[in-house]
């Protein structure tokens, strides 16, 4: 008999989860995948097609070339190159033959536009870091830490229940103390319980993840309608005429009205636009199934924690509208799962009461425990 305890006293304690140190909790990802994924396609592609377009442009030298009349100098046709370059206008005509002008200046500030859309992408990351991550983080630590306890807690109690059977004289009244206790919920965790409850009826967290999203998805529209109107506007303007008769040198006769110019860079332009526009199109709907995780509620995971005795969100419907922070701090355990030890030992339960042949006598761990540590043979069957 001796022998037996001790293997169950042994196997109880190796149950136990170890105490949680503060190095891991530290390390806690306050970001979802799919949120990394899209701060690192949206925010480094425009910053990498700016860094191309930079390289192209240093290294190529002039983005223009225009052709200057044959009797121009070297230095006069550098002049050229640099007031076309400077004004970016293209002078025409209409259908019935008025002169028009029509500015060609974004192509030029093209770059640096994209570097105002790569601070734009990052804005919804910086509003989520300092606005929601602090809080979150803290429930995040709380729960972790609640939860592995609270199957400690479960652990500790049969032993202790194993060191009070051995030491009652009347199996039978020891047994019916615990069905007692059981009905009457002694064995609930209600700090818990409750401060799930409580963050159930909270919705800042929500409020400002759906403010994240929404703000990105804008901001990937906005983008995309701006690209649009590049296309639109000067898609098919490489080559344009320059007028140089300005200033000092308009009433200059040698020099021609119009000179033709064409664009160097047009063709990175082009690259550039229409590869950043496919990326954006294709991320929005990451970004919209990032948003609507939290109209459906993560079940899997609450699921397993009600082998923790008197755990019964589930069971007592209290899950209702899905929108709100616990939610959010449901999807955050799931990214964090490898901090939650529980989690293993308490699935590996509930895998195990579905192939138990009595798994209706298994509601908890507790049961499951008492089961292993050989209480359960010496039970009363009435």
């Amino acid at each position: 008999m001796s022998l037996s305890h001790t293997a169950a006293e042994f196997m109880l304690s190796d149950a136990l989860l170890p105490e949680p140190g503060g190095a891991r909790t530290r390390r806690l990802r306050l970001e979802l995948p799919s949120d990394r994924l899209l701060k690192f396609v949206t925010v480094g592609l425009p910053l990498c097609l700016v860094s191309l377009a930079f390289a192209r442009e240093f290294s190529a030298g002039s983005q223009i070339s225009c052709f200057s009349p044959t009797n121009f100098t070297g230095k006069q046709a550098a002049y050229v190159d640099a007031a076309c370059w400077d004004s970016l206008l293209h002078h025409g005509f209409d259908a019935d033959g008025h002169p028009l002008t029509k500015s060609l200046w974004v192509l030029k500030v093209f770059p640096y536009s994209l570097l105002v859309v790569a601070v734009l992408m990052y804005l919804p990351y910086l509003l989520w870091r300092y606005a929601a991550a602090p809080a979150l983080h803290c429930d995040l630590l709380f729960v972790i830490d609640e939860l592995d306890k609270s199957y400690n807690r479960s652990v500790r109690l049969v032993q202790h229940m194993r060191k009070v059977q051995q030491a009652s004289t009347e199996p039978e009244s020891f047994w019916e103390e615990y069905e007692r206790a059981r009905r009457e919920r002694y064995f609930e965790f209600p700090l818990l319980e409750r401060y799930l409850a409580c963050k159930q009826r909270a919705h800042a967290l929500a409020f400002i993840y759906f403010l994240r999203n929404l703000l990105l998805l804008l901001f990937l529209a906005a983008t995309c309608l701006y690209l649009v109107f590049l296309h639109l506007n000067v898609f098919f303007q490489d080559e344009f005429s320059c007028s140089i008769r300005t200033g000092l040198l308009q009433a200059e006769p040698h020099i021609p009205f119009l000179i033709p110019c064409k664009l160097l860079f047009y063709s990175t332009f082009q690259l550039t636009s229409l590869s950043l526009g496919s990326v954006y199109v294709l991320l929005i709907p990451v970004v919209l199934y990032g948003a609507l995780q939290l109209c459906q509620w993560d079940k899997g995971l609450l699921s397993v924690y009600e082998m923790l005795p008197a755990f019964d969100l589930l069971s007592r419907k209290m899950l209702t509208c899905p929108v709100n922070d616990l939610n959010v701090i449901l999807l955050f355990l799931r990214a964090n799962i490898s901090h939650l030890t529980s989690f293993s030992r308490l699935n590996a339960v509930s895998a195990l009461k579905e192939a138990a042949p009595n798994r209706e006598d298994i509601d908890t761990v507790v049961d499951f425990m008492t089961l292993l540590a050989g209480l359960e043979a010496t039970k009363p069957k009435h």
